[in-house]
């Protein structure tokens, strides 16, 4: 396609250029290609190959969408998102299973918030049934509660090979190894990248789903996304004992938090995932504490948000560290979910890293944060449930990126 400006003739290599091949940025090809074939798409990821941090680092879950705030886009998509993944796995061939889920209470001042999801999960449509004690053990019997609550539509799947398939099945084409290290936007011109190879690609619109780089990628091209990625670290044990876990076994979250505890999850392949708690990292990919890297870590620290946020959560903190530096601390939070596990139960596991979007103030972004700019539109914030409603947010981006290349 050839745009015209003062006389100028300008050669464009693909209409619509996507920044990330995780689920989210493909999922967005995939829908962009559905929505408006002939569009010419161009994705660029910096890794060899597809899903190789948040997407292919985390439990597998196809969340239900109870623990969302009605209305919100997390909610939304989450219920919309898990139908559609079902149907998408099935149709592709990808390994999934529904297995449904338990969410246990194991104190009493726990309670009033479990009773609060039965609520939530109704009024977001999600059909969810009461437990006591001896019908928590029906389910799963090694676990240990006061109460819990049953949500059937809770699944699990390979969401690397669902990512996979949307590139595939998207027509795109898809640069890997193609890191991106400067962004030059005009309004009259276009979007032209320039990756570390020296390549240069021009597009007429960006999509930035770069996942824990995105604000980075947003100031490259001259916007303020008035967020900060703040990198948490998810810190994963395998159980050597998966027969104590038949299925998904989750603890009552503390709705202050993002973060959903340290729970149980039987996984695609039949191994039992045990965590993840939720530490700083002390780089963007810092899977493990002996990955440092000092520019992102100056970074993270100039950014007034994020000390803000230490001063209000510092108590939850040290908890989550102390599971970090202490294998017997993770254990007794295990514990209280399934009294059985010892220590020895617990093999290390690859970790995860989560891209937090960190407020000015202090404040966590708690749902979807998408932003359209001139010629771009930033997808700022795509926490869990991001895999599960990667298609709808898909749709989603694809239909703003469609409207911005539509008003040029």
């Amino acid at each position: 396609m050839v745009q015209v400006r003062e006389g100028r003739a300008i050669g464009y290599d693909c209409d619509v250029l996507v920044i990330g091949g995780g689920i989210v940025g493909l999922s967005t090809a995939h829908a962009i290609s559905r929505a408006a074939p002939g569009t010419r798409v161009t994705v660029l990821e910096k890794e060899p190959g597809p899903a190789r941090h948040q997407t292919g680092r985390n439990s597998g879950v196809i969340h239900s969408g109870i623990y969302y705030r009605p209305g919100s886009l997390k909610a939304r998509y989450a219920v919309r998102g898990a139908a559609e993944m079902i149907k998408f796995c099935a149709e592709y061939g990808i390994p999934h299973a529904v297995t449904g889920k338990l969410i246990v209470a194991t104190d009493r001042a726990e309670l009033p918030r479990l009773h609060a999801l039965v609520q939530r999960g109704r009024e977001n449509g999600i059909p969810v049934r009461e437990l006591g004690p001896a019908q928590i053990s029906e389910y799963e019997p090694e676990v240990r509660g006061l109460a819990a609550i049953r949500v059937r539509t809770t699944g699990i799947c390979d969401f690397t090979a669902v990512a996979r398939q949307l590139g595939e099945a998207s027509g795109a084409e898809i640069r890997y190894g193609a890191e991106i290290v400067q962004v030059d936007r005009r309004p009259e011109r276009g979007v032209a990248v320039r990756t570390a190879r020296g390549d240069v690609v021009r597009g007429r619109v960006l999509v930035n789903c770069a996942g824990l780089y995105c604000d980075e990628i947003a100031r490259l091209t001259g916007d303020e996304p008035e967020v900060r990625i703040v990198p948490f670290r998810g810190e994963y044990y395998e159980l050597a004992r998966p027969e104590l876990v038949r299925g998904l076994v989750y603890p009552v979250p503390d709705p202050a938090f993002p973060f959903l505890g340290v729970h149980l999850t039987r996984g695609i392949d039949g191994g039992v995932h045990v965590g993840p708690n939720a530490v700083p990292a002390l780089a963007r990919e810092g899977y493990g504490w002996g990955v440092v890297r000092p520019r992102e870590v100056a970074a993270t620290a100039a950014w007034p948000g994020v000390w803000r946020m230490g001063r209000r959560h510092w108590r939850y903190g040290v908890g989550e560290l102390r599971r970090s530096w202490s294998k017997r601390a993770f254990v007794e939070a295990v514990r209280r979910l399934l009294p059985a596990v010892e220590e020895g139960d617990l093999v290390p596991a690859a970790a995860g890293v989560r891209a937090q979007a960190v407020l000015r103030d202090g404040g966590l972004v708690d749902d979807f944060l998408i932003r359209e700019e001139v010629r771009a539109v930033h997808v700022l914030n795509a926490p869990s449930p991001a895999a599960t409603a990667s298609l709808p947010i898909g749709r989603e981006v694809a239909r703003r990126a469609l409207g911005v290349l539509g008003e040029l």
